[in-house]
């Protein structure tokens, strides 16, 4: 039983899908190995089996001879034993081979969706990475499946070579020169095969995608209505898949059918002139029974080297996808040479706005323009580097893209407007590395006031979380997902609106718990909202115009002196996104006022 990840192989040669396939087999040569080994002393065994019986009639039926005819037997016995087993074994190297290949391929493309922050999903949908793992890499260990049995008949092929020129040259050079023929001539059926099957890739992998984007969509269509669309789309490209899969299925009927004709006219041609020497005297009626033997035989070389050829090509359309994938430049990665991270909570300094986020208690940022709000709190948590290279965030002293990617991401968290859930228990999706107990967890979940999302669940913790959370409405997902953001205890946390899918009972008790969870000098939070309820329990609120820091105080400090934030707050129509009128809003910072004094 083999253990899952496999150990990192080092970087794959992304050159041209050929030379990833040759990575992927030096990264399992010793398996890969092993199956050839097993191929090729199985069919040797099947190779040297017509030899067998021919000398058995030979020397043992043919002169009367008892005790060869009892070797030769028992010689044949031990052979059929020795296939038996080498037959296992290739069989079990060969789905190691298939499955090695294919789940680490799988593997490094999870790797890379893992580090690549944006840069994937701004080239490839949903849809289309996941066709690589499904489809693609099964595709790939397909070759590595067939390689031993290749190698094996290879090795067949030249000792029968061999053997045959033993009894005749003639018939040698028809073994020696026919079968590499029979094989050349199958490509005239591979070529297209090639071009059918490339075509059949592409119309799949856009079939899966809009599939993929339709199912994650399928609330909101079916709350326009416009699920019919969608599926009448589905249906569209099902269709051309369908067709696209339907050449393909013609080249290799095209191929299976060559592969008879060929085969045919050889072993006929073959058994033929054998017949004759055999007639003339030129051969024994041992070596002509041999040579029955070696016909049949020869069929499995030449089918499978078609097999083979078939199933390289498979590999190198799904290689040429997944390179297309992993050939991706990451948004994110360590430079060649990395400075330290701040030993000790330090500010943030954003060059392009000029905000400071300084280290310990609870920060905001309102924007004019919520667009520049998220790019900023994208710049505060390293989600592009290139970006950073021009708009350089500085962490305590030094550049924050310059510092190792492994320690900016465990002390810097961002929580994302629309959090994903996966699916799992509910403890794995707030504690995904299971270093909370359960009480420090359901501690979490009142702060994120989700304790009537965790009533309503059966099994509490152990409850399963569907794909995406789709069995939680929009505001318990945004809950749930503030409840994890607040597990990570991460030095900084940057919520970008955690709150703007929930009521404003529910949002005011977030703000006082998030004040009390989070308030203290060794935790940084910035929360990147326009809600009065939140911006009343910030200890410093910083407001942006044009993407730039405008002003910067308390809440009601910058509702009474800047009005282009009362403005946004108010959202110029005298209604917040919860429906607050202004007076709430003045109430709410009367009493934010009153509690700093108590303070």
């Amino acid at each position: 039983m083999r253990s899952f990840p496999y150990k990192s192989a080092g970087k794959p040669d992304l050159r041209s899908p050929s030379r990833y396939l040759l990575w992927l087999a030096g990264a399992q040569r010793g398996t890969l190995l092993l199956g050839i080994l097993y191929g090729s002393i199985w069919t040797v065994c099947q190779a040297l089996t017509p030899y067998i019986l021919g000398q058995a009639i030979d020397q043992g039926i043919l002169p009367g001879n008892f005790g060869r005819l009892s070797f030769w037997v028992g010689l044949l016995v031990g052979l059929t034993i020795i296939q038996s087993i080498s037959a296992t074994l290739r069989h079990r190297a060969a789905m190691s081979n298939w499955m090695q290949a294919a789940f680490r391929s799988a593997q490094i493309v999870g790797h890379k969706v893992t580090r690549s922050g944006d840069a994937l999903p701004q080239k490839f949908s949903t849809g289309e990475v996941v066709s690589t793992c499904a489809s693609d890499a099964m595709r790939i260990g397909e070759i590595f499946d067939v390689a031993a049995r290749l190698a094996g008949s290879v090795v067949g092929y030249l000792l029968v070579s061999y053997l045959v020129f033993q009894s005749s040259w003639q018939l040698g050079l028809v073994v020696l020169v026919g079968v590499p023929l029979c094989g050349a001539g199958m490509l005239f059926v591979i070529r297209p095969l090639q071009r059918r099957q490339k075509d059949q890739r592409e119309a799949a992998g856009k079939m899966t995608a809009l599939g993929a984007d339709t199912v994650a969509g399928l609330r909101v269509l079916r709350g326009i209505g416009g699920e019919h669309i969608f599926v009448q789309r589905y249906r569209e490209r099902s269709r051309e898949t369908q067709l696209a899969g339907n050449k393909v299925a013609w080249s290799l009927a095209d191929l299976d059918a060559a592969q008879v004709f060929v085969v045919g006219i050889f072993s006929v041609a073959f058994t033929w002139i054998g017949a004759i020497q055999a007639v003339t005297g030129q051969i024994e009626a041992g070596q002509l029974v041999a040579l029955y033997g070696y016909a049949v035989f020869l069929v499995s070389p030449i089918r499978t080297a078609a097999d083979a050829v078939s199933r390289l090509i498979r590999a190198q359309v799904g290689a040429r996808r997944i390179i297309d994938v992993l050939a991706t430049p990451s948004a994110v990665h360590d430079a060649e040479t990395t400075v330290p991270a701040p030993a000790a909570p330090s500010a943030l300094l954003d060059s392009v706005s000029g905000v400071v986020v300084a280290p310990g208690g609870m920060s905001a940022i309102v924007s004019e323009d919520p667009a520049a709000a998220a790019e900023l709190a994208r710049r505060l948590g390293r989600f592009e580097d290139a970006v950073l290279r021009e708009a350089v965030v500085q962490w305590g002293s030094e550049a924050l893209h310059l510092m190792p990617l492994r320690e900016v991401r465990s002390r810097i968290v961002v929580s994302d407007a629309e959090p994903q859930l996966f699916t799992g228990t509910l403890r794995e999706e707030l504690d995904p590395d299971g270093r909370h107990s359960d009480t420090e967890i359901m501690a979490a979940i009142e702060v994120a006031s989700a304790q009537d999302v965790f009533d309503g669940l059966e099994q509490g913790l152990d409850a399963e979380v569907t794909e995406k959370g789709r069995s939680f409405s929009g505001g318990q997902r945004q809950r749930l997902a503030l409840a994890r953001a607040v597990l990570t205890e991460a030095e900084v946390l940057v919520l970008i609106e955690p709150t703007s899918a929930v009521d404003a009972h529910t949002e005011q008790r977030i703000a006082g718990a998030l004040g009390k969870s989070r308030g203290s000098a060794a935790h940084t939070t910035l929360v990147v909202t326009a809600s009065p309820l939140l911006l009343g329990a910030m200890d410093t609120v910083a407001f942006l115009k044009h993407g730039k820091l405008q002003a910067q105080g308390t809440h009601r400090h910058l509702l009474d002196t800047v009005p282009e934030y009362r403005k946004v707050v108010v959202r110029g129509e005298g209604m917040n996104g919860h429906g607050h009128t202004e007076a709430a809003v003045a109430a709410n910072a009367n009493h934010s006022t009153a509690t700093e004094g108590e303070k």
